[in-house]
This record gives structure tokens, sequence and C-alpha cells, in this order.
């Protein structure tokens, strides 16, 4: 691994440059904040069953589906498209170290998006003089939940992406493709574990599909309640994700 670090500060500096990661970042900040001050409107004005945190967080999937391919679809389908990535495997660096380089940078950037959102509180108490400083949605065992579930899931989400773009040459395929798998990912848990509570042959699969359902993971960390199970799961397939994106990118520059 000793190209990787050079490696990393290429894609750094590559995604630092691209249009496509500062459309993701104001159109994230832009979406997360209004969804922020909404949920924040409605706790003040109305008696919520939830927690305002929780709220929050549920909502997360609304960017993620729009970020992370806007921030992966180019990372390895515009070296394939211009024919570089050929000329970087001819490089002592190795494929694995490549891979690594080009998810770490889109991780980096995504967990630094997530990242501004802590100044959200800070903007409220500002300019909003009917938040106090002990509001809910200033808790910090809810906000230290929310956020570590979005580290622990933005391991696999970025990980697709990067998969997406390694299947195709066209950046736009790439996205859609990343899009269609996040969608799947975190959608599908939702439906099925609301049908398999309605139907009694899927019932011996409801902790596999409990286990496996994002929402219901995301529910109790941004309650402060922190299982390490999803840790593993994450970590796991993400290093499964990134395994097969390294045999898919030698496969292509073999072909």
């Amino acid at each position: 691994m000793r190209h990787y670090p050079l490696l990393l500060a290429h894609e750094l500096r590559m995604l630092a440059v691209s249009v496509a990661t500062y459309c993701a970042a104001v159109l994230f900040l832009l979406l997360m904040g209004l969804i922020y001050f909404l949920v924040l409107y409605g706790y003040n004005s109305q008696i919520e069953s939830d927690p305002p945190m929780a709220q929050y967080f549920q909502l997360f999937f609304i960017p993620v589906f729009f970020v992370v391919p806007l921030l992966t679809m180019k990372s390895l389908a515009e070296e394939r498209k211009h024919g570089t990535l050929e000329a970087m495997l001819t490089t002592p660096a190795t494929t694995l170290e490549i891979v690594l380089a080009k998810y770490s940078a889109a991780y980096l950037f995504y967990i630094s998006l997530w990242a501004l959102t802590l100044l959200f509180p800070y903007i409220a108490l500002l300019f909003l003089p009917g938040v106090r400083d002990d509001s809910p949605m200033r808790d910090v065992a809810s906000l230290a939940g929310g956020y570590l579930f979005v580290a622990a899931s933005g391991l696999l989400y970025i990980g697709l992406g990067i998969l997406a773009s390694s299947l195709t040459r066209n950046t736009l395929v790439a996205g859609m493709l990343s899009f269609s798998m996040l969608f799947v990912l975190i959608m599908c848990g939702y439906l099925a574990r609301n049908m398999s509570l309605h139907d009694n042959w899927l019932i011996h699969a409801q902790a596999a599909v409990d286990y496996l359902q994002t929402f219901r993971t995301l529910e109790d960390f941004s309650r402060g309640i922190v299982d390490t199970r999803p840790f593993f799961l994450y970590a796991s397939n993400t290093i499964l994700v990134l395994g097969v994106t390294t045999l898919v990118v030698e496969s292509r520059a073999a072909a």
C-alpha cells in the first residue's frame, strides 16, 4: 500500500475541482437545512410522537440518493472513458490501491458534508430566538447515534457507488445504476418488513429482516441506542463490494 497516500491525495484534488462535487454539496446542505428547520418548526408548533432528531435522521435517504451517485459516478467510469484507467494499471500501483483511493476520497467528502450539518443547531440558536440551549434538537445522544449510523451506512453506500462506476464507461449510466442499487438496498428492507408482518410464511424470517432493515437500525441509533451488529454488517458488506469492484476493474482492463 505504498502508493495509496499519493493516489488518495490525487483523488481528493480531482473531487475538489469537480463541478458535480459542488452541486452535490450545495443541494445536500440546502435540502438537509430545509429538513432540519421544518422538523424544528413542527416540534415547536405541536406535540410529536417521535423525538425531533429521530424524525430528522429518518429522512437521511433523500440526499443519499443523489449525493452518493454524484460523488462516485465519475470515479472509474470517467477513467475508462478516457482510457486513463489502463494507464494507471500499468504503474506500480495495484488495482486494490486504485480502488481504495477512489473509495476513500468519495467517503471522506461524504462524511465532510454530513459534518457540516452539525452547524444547523448553532445556526438555529443564533437566528431563532425560540430555540433554547436544551432543545431536543441539540440532544447529544441522538446526534451522536444518528451520525454514527450515517458514518457506518455510508461505508456501504459509497462502495456501491464505486462498484456502479466500475461497470460502465458512461458516467450518467453509472449514476443511475448507483441510484438503483441504493434504492433497492434502503427501501426494499422496509417493504420486506411490512410484508412479513402480514404474511405467515415470512414470520420465521422476521429476525433476519429486522437485522437488515435500515430504518429500524436508524431509529435505534437516533434515539441514542447503539448496537455493534450494524457496524459489522456494513463493514463486511463494504469489503465484499470493494473486492468485487477490484475484480471488475481487473477484468475490464484485461479485456
